[in-house]
């Protein structure tokens, strides 16, 4: 075979004990694997922390366009009073028959006549009792007969409303 007519250079005499000569690629003795993943770590929170905080912003959530939870406007003082002059239906809808009667008896007692309170039983069972009135002006009333029938829930509403006019039947 021939041989190279290259002329001798500096790397053709290069000294038996001689180390590695040249470019090398070998791992960075100072990286470590735990640097590697605490910077993976940060990286991955930092872009999950982003992408919360930019949804949270595309939803209106907030920055300028967040909405906050509508607060329940206080309900006012209302001072009760004992008004005889108003027709009572009770209906019992504890499950236990004759309470509606008990509760008749009661507000009787307390001086309403016997021919405007009439009892009844419910067509279902409730966990409160519940006074109900229609008027806004009658809440002073209703919480009168909350009172008396023994600290009742009072709720302004026409779910059990009288036939006929309201005023009517006071």
């Amino acid at each position: 075979m021939p041989r190279s007519t290259y002329p001798r250079d500096s790397f053709d005499d290069l000294p038996a004990d001689a180390g590695r000569v040249g470019a090398h690629r070998a791992e960075n003795p100072r990286l470590h694997a735990g640097a590697v993943i605490a910077w993976g770590a940060i990286a991955t929170i930092v872009l999950i922390a982003l992408g919360v905080f930019g949804t949270m912003l595309a939803t209106g959530r907030l920055g300028p366009g967040a909405t906050t939870a509508p607060t329940a406007a206080p309900t006012p003082s209302v001072t009760p009073v004992v008004d005889t002059g108003y027709s009572i239906l009770i209906l019992n809808a504890t499950g236990v028959a004759g309470q509606a009667t008990t509760a008749k008896n009661a507000v009787v007692h307390a001086g309403w006549a016997a021919g405007s309170v009439s009892p009844g039983e419910a067509g279902s069972t409730y966990p409160t009792t519940t006074v109900y009135y229609v008027l806004p002006e009658d809440a002073a009333a209703a919480a009168g007969l909350a009172e008396v029938v023994g600290g009742a829930a009072v709720v302004q509403s026409d779910k059990y409303q009288a036939t006929g006019d309201p005023q009517a039947q006071r």
